[in-house]
């Protein structure tokens, strides 16, 4: 194999431009004895491809099940999209309900009080009544 071509083929090499072809030519090329000087320093790292290329990992892998959640997942959605709905409209009414309660009762406090200056002017009326009452039987 010629040099220059070799070098050409390293350098698309570390350009990542290579042919499947062209990196058999260099595992070929670093494999044999006589290797340029200069080009030594590449030796070990094509040695070591050829050589992890044929290790192969011999335990047995153990694989769980595979179980499909997403069927799990969807019915657990669904079942809380419905508590949520079912709960929230039972949650605004309760809120309605006290928000109608504190307007009822803020009403009969208003009328309470009114009521309350009312029956104040009716105990003068009852000591207007005596009064007068008094006036007339004395005659």
């Amino acid at each position: 194999m010629e040099l220059g071509n070799i070098e050409k083929i390293l350098e698309k090499y570390f350009e990542a431009s290579t042919t499947v072809a062209e990196e058999r030519t260099l595992r070929e090329y670093f494999a044999q004895d006589s290797v340029a000087p200069h080009l030594e320093r590449y030796r070990p790292m094509f040695n070591y491809f050829s050589i992890a290329k044929e290790e192969k990992y011999t335990k047995q892998v153990p694989l769980k099940p595979r179980v499909n959640y997403y069927k799990w997942l969807s019915v657990a959605a669904a079942v809380v999209l419905t508590f949520g709905l079912y709960f929230g409209k039972e949650y605004q009414e309760r809120k309605q309900a006290e928000y109608a309660y504190q307007e009822t009762k803020k009403a009969f406090e208003l009328l309470a009080e009114n009521f309350g200056r009312g029956t104040e002017k009716v105990a003068y009326l009852k000591e207007f009544d005596q009064a007068k009452e008094k006036i007339y039987n004395n005659n």
